[in-house]
């Protein structure tokens, strides 16, 4: 119970800060915003369905790569309480960092729906903290806890871009 009630807590204050919070504080500071970029109906079908699809495929792959961490890697995706076990499987053979990327695809959902630049322009922000996070920080902190199996890994799956075919460990 106490490992689900961690996993929870996480939820919240990561994803939700930057999915909810932020963009609410971004909305609220920058109105009036554009509803599926101020298009009317049938023109607004298009962004609600490009909305729709960042949107679902973002869900999908948070859920996707956070039960992973949490039941592979008895950890969560809180770099307080991070895995204790390397997880490479599911999108984390395409992807290094899936978990964002969802992120990244739920905020891109969002500044479609809502029609707001400045959402998008914190997508980008995001993106660009995480990276300079991901090299400076996490990266080198996973190669001190998980050795030569990262350092393969990191040889072989790039951090944004997925590969084509799944890479498998040769174990």
């Amino acid at each position: 119970m106490k490992k689900s009630a961690e996993l929870i807590k996480d939820i919240i204050i990561l994803p939700g800060s930057v999915l909810v919070l932020i963009p609410a504080v971004i909305l609220y500071l920058t109105r009036p915003f554009h509803f599926l970029c101020g298009f009317e109906f049938p023109m607004a079908w298009l962004f609600l369905a490009i909305g729709l699809f960042f949107f679902l495929i973002g869900i999908f792959f948070s859920v996707k790569t956070v039960s992973l961490f949490f039941a592979v890697g008895d950890g969560t995706p809180a770099p307080w309480t991070p895995p204790k076990h390397f997880v490479v499987t599911g999108p984390y053979c395409y992807v290094r960092n899936p978990m964002i990327l969802s992120v990244l695809s739920i905020l891109l959902s969002e500044a479609v729906f809502f029609g707001s630049f400045p959402i998008l322009i914190w997508c980008v922000l995001f993106w660009l903290i995480n990276t300079i996070y991901f090299i400076l920080v996490e990266e080198p902190g996973l190669v001190k806890r998980f050795g030569d199996d990262y350092l393969l890994y990191k040889k072989n799956v790039r951090r944004w871009l997925p590969r084509f075919t799944p890479w498998k460990p040769n174990k």
